[in-house]
């Protein structure tokens, strides 16, 4: 792959991109993964740095309140597997992070940037698996917010309707 940026970020009604990686645990994980249940995917630019920190840990923060919510939270970098794997223990983070280390992904999802690093960019998929929002505030700490607010206004399972999502229907 040649390291180019991307050429468009993917926008809100977007399928997310057919795509493979591997966790900071080793295991694989693929785009039918992110099907039936909201998921947020978060792009950061370099595991362990300042930023990018404080943005993983608000996503830790919250993470009860995302799993409330039905949602599956995902990290991803351009970072080998081994500093995935280091930067989740080091944060303590309870959720994926994936090695995007040659850029596919990032530039599937059109957030790779020159210096080929992801920007930090956070998508909110909705059960179908499309785009529902896109998330590119300068704050790294307020994209944790910002998507559990939109996930909250999400079914938690494709195909659930309200009602059967507070518990009062039939």
């Amino acid at each position: 792959m040649t390291d180019r940026p991307s050429r468009r970020e993917l926008r809100v009604g977007d399928a997310v991109p057919e795509f493979s990686g591997t966790t900071a645990t080793g295991q694989p994980l693929v785009r039918s993964d992110l099907l039936g249940r909201p998921v947020v995917v978060f792009f950061y630019p370099k595991a362990g740095s300042a930023g990018c920190s404080i943005e993983s840990r608000e996503f830790a923060r919250r993470h009860a309140d995302f799993t409330a919510a039905g949602a599956k939270v995902v990290g991803i970098s351009v970072d080998p597997v081994e500093a995935q794997q280091k930067f989740r223990e080091s944060c303590d983070l309870p959720f994926d992070l994936v090695a995007d280390a040659d850029g596919t992904i990032s530039r599937r999802f059109g957030v790779l940037g020159a210096l080929h690093l992801a920007r930090r960019t956070t998508f909110v998929v909705g059960p179908d698996g499309s785009i529902v929002e896109v998330i590119r505030v300068w704050r790294p700490g307020r994209h944790a917010e910002l998507a559990l607010e939109r996930v909250r206004q999400l079914p938690a399972r494709a195909g659930a309707t309200p009602t059967e999502l507070s518990g009062s229907g039939p």
